[in-house]
């Protein structure tokens, strides 16, 4: 179904959803795996889980109310998926942290993270904030419908499909947990999905965070770091949201990482080369996008 049709499908069969949910017995399609590639990388591919058109639109429906409960909950580090937060003011905001000296960044990667989410820690933290048994119920049925996958459905034992409406809010309620703990112990950090970039004065300092905090979450929040893209560096050889930040006395100054620049420049390449048969307008049309 387009998402054009939705309107009339609702129309007919909306009071029989309608029904499903209330009673508690709402049974969720599976969702649609796709592999896309990820930035600047030919072999690595992201999994996304591509809900059905109905499902988007119960999952926004969800979303529009549990947002603004939990938004209030949420770090005043976190920036991902967010009302009125941004990527930029995450990199702005890492910029205070070496302005104030702290000059060693703790860069945390979380591997797989969507795919490892552990089902009952995270049914366990909406419930203390969601007291309706039906809207616990249907979550955890959108966490288990399964995934399809050339013509077999798999089924979903853990991890929170990427790709649809309510799975940014699902990450943030699993990954609060590690803010909180950032928090009590009175680091200086920015997170913004599962990139976290914790500042502190030292390397030494820093070795010591990574090494609690990687035991924090394998124990506690059942995920894995990614020991090939975390480490303990300065932060004019890390990337942080496609920036990096000039070295010396004046690392205070944000600029565009290197990958990325090359990333840019690759993609201007391919607009614009000659032997590409599209008109003008566009070339320009994508140009400007």
């Amino acid at each position: 179904m387009r998402v054009g049709e939705l309107a009339g499908h609702l129309r007919v069969h909306w009071p029989d959803i309608e029904e499903a949910l209330l009673k508690g017995a709402y049974v969720p399609q599976p969702v649609r795996r796709v592999e896309i590639p990820k930035p600047g990388k030919r072999k690595e591919k992201r999994k996304l889980g591509i809900p059905c058109v109905v499902e988007r639109f119960i999952q926004q429906a969800l979303l529009q109310v549990l947002q603004s409960r939990w938004d209030a909950c949420f770090s005043e580090s976190s920036y991902g998926f967010r009302p009125g937060r941004s990527a930029h003011q995450a990199v702005a905001k890492a910029q205070t942290y070496l302005k104030a000296g702290y000059g060693t960044v703790v860069d945390i990667d979380l591997e797989a993270f969507f795919d490892r989410v552990n089902h009952d820690r995270l049914m366990s933290r909406l419930a203390e904030q969601i007291a309706d048994k039906r809207v616990l119920k249907l979550i955890r049925a959108y966490l288990q419908a399964g995934i399809l996958e050339n013509g077999l459905i798999s089924v979903s034992t853990e991890g929170t499909p990427q790709g649809g409406p309510l799975s940014p809010l699902l990450s943030n309620v699993v990954v609060d947990e590690l803010d909180k703990e950032l928090e009590r112990r009175g680091h200086r950090f920015v997170r913004y999905g599962d990139d976290c970039n914790i500042y502190v004065r030292s390397q030494r300092g820093g070795e010591r965070v990574m090494a609690s905090l990687k035991d924090f979450i394998t124990r506690w929040l059942k995920l894995k770091v990614n020991d090939a893209k975390s480490a303990v560096d300065v932060p004019q050889r890390r990337k942080f949201l496609g920036f990096s930040f000039t070295a010396g006395r004046l690392a205070k100054r944000r600029k565009i990482a290197p990958e990325s620049l090359r990333r840019f420049k690759a993609r201007i390449r391919q607009l614009t080369r000659r032997n590409w048969s599209i008109s003008g307008e566009e070339r320009i049309r994508r140009l400007a996008r």
